[in-house]
């Protein structure tokens, strides 16, 4: 689904991705683990050239994306993103937050929308915050109501670029469930995260992301059972 050939980035003389390969195939749970600062949110990024990058081909569905003709936001209707910061509308109610991509798009009317968002709504547990504010939503809320906004233009894989690190740890569980059951259901998922657990539970494959490189690839089992990687072993004596 998801095709990288040699990505480079660099932000003025920093390196930050030196030449990353990698397939993700449909159904696949990626878990993209490693120390701050080692890339693994810029590779996220540039999947949906949120980041543009210095080099290389990112192909998706059978196009190249990396292709200047290629029109992005067609792209990014099958990309969904949770952002680690929610990026919701606080001007607007939870089920406007939800409704406004796929109507404003035009790939729903504004009755199916509602309906769609309040199905959404209803299987992470928010069926009472649809016209509530964002303000109004603790941080596990809001990520959930976020998670959904992306649910919404049903796409065929979901992006999240550390969708805990803002919350309190009371929080965290409730978000991850949301994207237990998600990766239960078969969604294609990219996920960038400092949960471990998540990563053993979830994941059908984990990867290490140091000095803007993949250092290791593995099954959870494997990863963290037997890592061959020093650095890698390193990290987890750390996080573990």
């Amino acid at each position: 689904m998801i095709k990288v050939c040699n990505l480079k980035k660099d932000f003025g003389e920093n390196q930050v991705l030196k030449g990353i390969d990698y397939e993700i195939h449909q159904g696949e749970k990626i878990v993209v683990i490693g120390p701050s600062g080692s890339g693994k949110s810029t590779f996220l990024r540039c999947l949906n050239l949120l980041e543009i990058p210095t080099a290389g081909e990112i192909w998706f569905d059978g196009k190249l994306i990396t292709d200047k003709k290629t029109d992005i936001n067609e792209v990014r209707k099958h990309m969904g993103m949770v952002f680690q910061h929610f990026n919701l509308f606080n001007n607007k109610t939870i089920i406007d937050n939800i409704t406004l991509a796929p109507v404003h798009l035009k790939l729903m009317s504004k009755e199916e929308a509602n309906e769609n968002a309040l199905n959404l709504l209803k299987r992470v547990g928010l069926s009472d915050k649809a016209d509530a504010y964002p303000s109004q939503l603790s941080g596990g809320q809001k990520q959930r109501a976020a998670i959904v906004r992306s649910l919404a233009m049903n796409p065929k894989v979901m992006l999240f670029d550390e969708p805990t690190s803002a919350l309190d740890p009371e929080m965290v569980g409730e978000v991850l469930q949301v994207m237990k059951d998600l990766a239960k259901e078969g969604m294609t998922m990219v996920v960038v995260t400092h949960e471990m657990g998540f990563a053993r539970e979830a994941a059908s494959k984990v990867i290490f992301i140091d000095d803007g490189k993949i250092q290791e690839e593995n099954t959870p089992g494997e990863l963290f059972g037997n890592p061959q990687n020093p650095r890698l072993r390193d990290f987890l004596t750390k996080v573990l």
